[in-house]
């Protein structure tokens, strides 16, 4: 190997190194906190806001995508989920937006990486963008494609069982096992009623307060292990959980690690990926290779015009970038270096959900025509979003010129903040993840 080539592959080392220095302590402590504000505001609580679009279901969206993961992929896959119990599909692209693009852990290593300018930036921005998607869907989104595409996600749907057995197997199930898996040794013939009053059941349809009066006799357990349960005796919880009462500290510690490992799990490779592509683009394109894809101001065109042309080639890069919403970050840092706009670096950002790879997953979703109004749609925000953030920023004139000097590769070593802070997050980091993994583990829920 030629010396400049060992030069060049140790200089995406030391920047690929020094990158991942620089952020982790930002991105581990986002994930965390992220983590426990998903164990304290569960998805049920605020699905059954979401049936009709006004500014209370939007508010309720936002905050729901904001404790929510910041994989775009997690975000695609749980706005389905919304739209499949009947939320609106405007509220459903706005959770969308905002799961990706108001979270904590991406706010805190934007700060780390380019400055408060654009926190706030992306926060306008990602405000502005909800409303515009609320309102460009729920007004111009046409009915009938709506329409093909709720039908498309029914058609996906696994067909019922033909017994109202829960839609799982109960071909094991005797006549005193109806106990939904829960230890029922002192369960009486009449009130096999996992814990709710039924005492009007006849003794053959204990069916977990579902309506079973269609069962056979043989079969009403819920496709669970019944088979400790007699005949004869009261109920009894038991359900296999520990003795103790799931209260205090630490067992809030420990639901919200399951989160952050179910996250890291999710989005782990995305952000690896996202380092390494940017630290060989940072390394080894020149500040004017940069300068060479974006409009120069010397051109002579009008703002406007600057400005939308900016956006729009940042809204392109991320469509063909392969990074989750935290390693675009990363890239966006080095675009702003190499000189596109305020705008055109917000548009670049919000723009993590129209990705190639996004697109397949809205088309296996929805199908093909509705997706290609839903990503119309969602370029047509970004783009409005993009300028209006980037006319507000320098009407106002908030864009330092001191962030254009801003270095990107800071060198992390030496007594300094990131020092301390990665010296606290690395250990507490890893023995947070390893919690949550047991605790997945223990209910079946490893990754």
């Amino acid at each position: 190997m030629e010396s400049g080539d060992s030069n060049i592959i140790i200089h995406v080392i030391s920047v690929l190194f020094n990158m991942s220095w620089q952020i982790f302590w930002p991105l581990a402590f986002g994930l965390i906190l992220s983590s426990f504000i998903r164990h304290l505001l569960p998805v049920d609580t605020v699905v059954k806001h979401l049936g009709k679009t006004d500014v209370k279901s939007l508010t309720f969206t936002t905050i729901l995508g904001m404790v929510s993961s910041s994989c775009s992929y997690a975000a695609a896959s749980l706005s389905h989920t919304l739209l499949a119990k009947k939320a609106t599909l405007a509220n459903a692209m706005a959770f969308l937006v905002s799961s990706t693009n108001l979270i904590v852990e991406m706010f805190i290593v934007l700060v780390a990486l380019m400055g408060w300018t654009f926190l706030w930036g992306e926060v306008i921005g990602g405000l502005i963008l909800i409303a515009t998607v609320g309102f460009l869907f729920s007004r111009f989104y046409p009915k009938e494609v709506e329409q093909e595409l709720r039908q498309h996600i029914e058609s996906a749907e696994p067909a019922k069982h033909a017994h109202s057995d829960c839609g799982m197997d109960m071909s094991n199930m005797k006549h005193e096992t109806s106990d939904c898996g829960m230890d029922m040794s002192s369960m009486k013939s009449e009130t096999s009623d996992c814990g709710m009053d039924m005492s009007n059941m006849k003794s053959e349809t204990s069916d977990c307060g579902m309506d079973m009066s269609n069962m056979k006799h043989e079969i009403s357990d819920c496709g669970m292990d019944m088979s400790n349960m007699k005949h004869d005796h009261s109920m009894h919880h038991h359900m296999d959980m520990p003795a103790q009462e799931e209260t205090g500290l630490m067992s809030k510690i420990t639901k919200s690690a399951g989160f952050f490992q179910m996250d890291l799990a999710m989005i782990g490779k995305e952000i690896l990926i996202g380092v390494v592509v940017s630290s060989i683009l940072i390394a080894l394109v020149p500040q004017e290779g940069w300068k060479a894809l974006f409009i120069s101001n010397d051109v002579g065109l009008p703002t406007w015009l600057h400005s939308l042309l900016d956006v729009i080639i940042g809204i392109f890069v991320a469509m063909i970038a392969y990074v989750c919403s935290v390693g675009n970050l990363i890239l966006a840092a080095a675009l702003w270096h190499g000189g596109i706009s305020f705008g055109g670096v917000i548009g670049f950002i919000l723009a993590d959900v129209l990705t190639i790879p996004m697109m397949g997953v809205y088309k296996k979703y929805y199908g093909k025509r509705p997706t290609k109004w839903m990503v119309g749609l969602l370029f047509l925000s970004i783009l409005f979003t993009g300028l209006c953030v980037d006319a507000i920023f320098n009407g106002f004139g908030w864009v330092s010129t001191d962030q254009t000097v801003r270095t990107l590769n800071q060198s992390g070593f030496g007594m300094n903040m990131t020092t301390v802070m990665n010296l606290i997050f690395i250990p507490l980091s890893i023995w947070y993840y390893r919690l949550g993994k047991k605790a997945n583990a223990g209910m079946g829920m490893s990754m």
